[in-house]
């Protein structure tokens, strides 16, 4: 066993156990001749040298310390060169996101993510950080180390859906970078309140009825705003926020209506508004009958096609149409407001 302060049998200090991690550091230039490699350093050649049609790396931590020569300076581990590459240049940087899906709750942000991240020239986060909502805290730093390694051609990207609805998410993001390029997808508010509740009642069997959860009296006609599946459709109030901080022109509204039906045309339109080339098309798609929702094609590196989440395309609760109907009235107002400010009817009326 490896103990701090152990030598291997060239003479070179090993590094204390449990650091083969890919985490930043630099390189110690000089320690008695020997060039002590930081974790990402040591990552990095692992990755350089996978073993022969197995796909896997050959585990050189234990010579992690090797004796190849004199530095006159502290170097940072992403100078080291491999094969003619630095570790930056090959895997690139950890760096804070260039754009954001910041919004809706079940209006079909997990499909964008996953259709967008197939372009070679996004990077995203696979799982939702909630920085600027929960974790704001703990630092842009804490942030940064989430991100995935981007190269300097390509767009870090991530994605949390309640930042839209976050009062403070908008300043926060700003404050990041008032650049910054947003994604909303929305979808009819009525529709998405039912998606909204169909999934919260998968997990909570004794939850109230839709109909009791959203009026306050329903007899009235009095829809109750305090329900956060009622609230976050009413996406003008959300949206009057972040113009406060953001240009219009820097947050592209993606339909969620026709994300399923024609998921090409929206991605299209998706990949135009982050500068990117039109390279998913057509040809990535086909609709699988049983969910009800477009799925990806089989990738050449995989033997089965990528299709969303048993969650999606859940089969809603079947709700009154007469409530239906109560809350389409209700909504058709901010629905108006919207269309009028974001200028484009989603005919959700």
């Amino acid at each position: 066993m490896t103990k701090q302060g152990s030598s291997d049998e060239k003479g070179c200090p090993l590094p204390p156990p449990g650091q083969n991690g890919p985490i930043e550091g630099k390189v110690s230039g000089k320690l008695n001749g020997c060039t002590l490699l930081t974790p990402d350093v040591r990552f990095a050649r692992r990755e350089e040298a996978r073993v022969p049609g197995s796909g896997k790396p050959r585990d050189r931590s234990k010579h992690a310390a090797s004796c190849c020569g004199n530095l006159s300076r502290s170097v940072p581990a992403t100078e080291y060169t491999l094969n003619n590459l630095t570790v930056s240049q090959k895997y690139g940087n950890k760096k804070l996101p260039n754009a954001l899906i910041v919004g809706v709750k079940k209006g079909g942000t997990r499909a964008v993510l996953e259709f967008i991240r197939i372009h070679p020239d996004v990077r995203a986060l696979g799982t939702e950080p909630h920085f600027f909502d929960r974790h704001y805290d703990r630092g842009l730093d804490w942030y940064r180390g989430l991100m995935p390694r981007t190269l300097d051609s390509q767009i870090t990207l991530e994605k949390t859906p309640s930042y839209f609805v976050t009062g403070e998410a908008p300043r926060r993001i700003a404050s990041m970078s008032p650049e910054t390029k947003l994604i909303v997808v929305v979808r009819n508010p009525v529709t998405r309140a039912i998606s909204d509740y169909t999934q919260t009642l998968s997990k909570k069997p004794d939850l109230p009825t839709f109909e009791e959860l959203a009026f306050k009296n329903r007899s009235l006609g009095a829809v109750d705003t305090s329900w956060n599946a009622i609230r976050i459709g009413m996406y003008i109030l959300h949206l009057d926020t972040w113009l406060q901080y953001f240009r219009l022109s820097q947050i592209h509204f993606v339909s969620g209506e026709r994300l399923i039906t024609d998921p090409a045309g929206e991605m299209g339109r998706v990949q135009d508004f982050l500068g990117l080339k039109r390279i998913i098309t057509d040809k990535h798609f086909y609709f699988n009958r049983t969910k009800g929702f477009p799925c990806l094609k089989k990738p050449e590196s995989s033997s089965q096609p990528r299709c969303l989440g048993k969650s999606k395309g859940r089969l809603h609760v079947q709700i009154d149409p007469e409530v239906i109907e109560q809350l389409r009235e209700f909504y058709r107002p901010f629905n108006i407001k919207f269309y009028e400010t974001v200028g484009h009817d989603f005919r959700w009326d």
